[in-house]
């Protein structure tokens, strides 16, 4: 069978470079506590998004991060005229387990709308139609490194008074008009997980427009702890250690040269499956800078003549590691059996039943990618 190929592979510095950033830790001794390496990493971040270091706070995960920027937000504390808690927050169930966990562990009823067919982001035309007094936010997700329309959903959270936060894993470096992703919304959770197109191992970050909010997030991750003294919040430990930030530090070096090449791996794949009846392929949108993070393939069945799972069945012969993501829809999840309709969300469910995403990462060989289409078509 010869040599795996993974859907993903994660971006690594040269061990040499490494493990010079980390060697100044053996003098410190101060491996975590938001050290040296944290501090540097939140600075190089924030030049390289474009924002101010007070507008930018490093998680050990995205799901922490998500977690602490609902929880910061006192989400669902507020009561509507009837003295009802507004804990509703809408969102789209084509995403990862995380999203809708960390609404549902804050305690908070997420709401699904259902997504477009172009981009697999939320379909800001049913918005407003799931809109209730108890509505307090909206939770966006980017898809495959597509942006959501964040312009339709800032005019209807303003028109609403609502928060929103974008849950943005899958969009970090991405750009519109060379606005940053960082920036929309009430805040932005990004994911530095091993697989992500940037990494620190395993990590996360917020981005907020509000700097006052820092210091809470600070304080959430840290147990709720105000002064040595004191603890006035109900937190947690959602510190990134230094030896995560140091890896941050180094992938950073290499993140645009790292996206280019990624984006040739997506023209290969362009080129040699354009055009085939039953095969649609997710288009970069007008005016975006992507990162290439994702290539999703959704196939029609009666125009291609085998359906999703065979050509995951086939590459998995092959030893190719194809991904079907996202399947299930959350909104399925055994967790929340009988909770939700899937019915309501049926372009959602159509796509989680038809998408694959292929191999993708920096430094998959063109031939490699060759084969892939080739045991795809044949």
């Amino acid at each position: 069978m010869g040599k795996k190929i993974l859907v993903t592979r994660s971006s690594m510095p040269s061990f040499e470079e490494y493990t010079e950033e980390i060697r100044e830790m053996w003098d410190t001794h101060w491996l975590t506590n938001m050290g040296f390496k944290h501090r540097q990493l939140e600075a190089d971040l924030a030049k390289y998004l474009g924002i101010p270091e007070e507008n930018i706070a490093l998680f050990v995960n995205g799901h922490q991060a998500l977690e602490c920027i609902l929880e910061a937000m006192e989400l669902g504390k507020e009561k509507n005229a009837w003295g009802e808690p507004k804990n509703e927050v809408i969102t789209s169930p084509f995403t990862f387990a995380s999203t809708t966990h960390a609404i549902v562990r804050k305690g908070l009823k997420p709401v699904f709308c259902d997504i477009n067919e172009e981009d697999y982001t939320i379909d800001t035309s049913k918005i407003e139609s799931l809109i209730t007094d108890r509505t307090c936010a909206i939770v966006p997700i980017h898809v495959y490194g597509n942006l959501c329309d964040t312009e339709t959903i800032d005019k209807i959270a303003e028109k609403y008074n609502l928060k929103v936060i974008y849950d943005a894993a899958h969009a970090f470096a991405v750009k519109r008009d060379g606005v940053s992703s960082a920036v929309y919304g009430d805040a932005s959770m990004f994911s530095f997980h091993a697989t992500k197109v940037f990494n620190t191992i395993e990590g996360g970050a917020v981005c907020f427009k509000n700097a006052a909010m820092k210091t809470k997030l600070n304080q959430w991750k840290n147990f709720g702890i105000t002064s040595q003294e004191t603890v006035e919040f109900v937190g947690g430990n959602a510190k990134m250690n230094e030896f995560a930030a140091a890896m941050g530090i180094c992938n950073l070096r290499h993140l645009d040269a790292e996206i280019q090449k990624r984006r040739k791996v997506m023209e290969r794949y362009v080129h040699n499956l354009r055009g085939i009846d039953g095969i649609k392929l997710s288009q970069v949108q007008r005016g975006v800078e992507s990162n290439y993070a994702y290539f999703p393939v959704v196939f029609d069945e009666k125009k291609f003549g085998c359906n999703r799972d065979e050509i995951f069945n086939k590459l998995a012969e092959h030893g190719i590691g194809a991904r079907k993501y996202f399947y299930p829809l959350t909104n399925s999840y055994d967790c929340y059996k009988e909770m939700f309709d899937i019915n309501e969300t049926p372009v959602a469910y159509n796509v989680s039943l038809n998408v694959l995403t292929l191999p993708m990462y920096s430094d998959l060989p063109m031939e490699e990618v060759d084969k892939i289409c080739e045991i795809i078509t044949k």
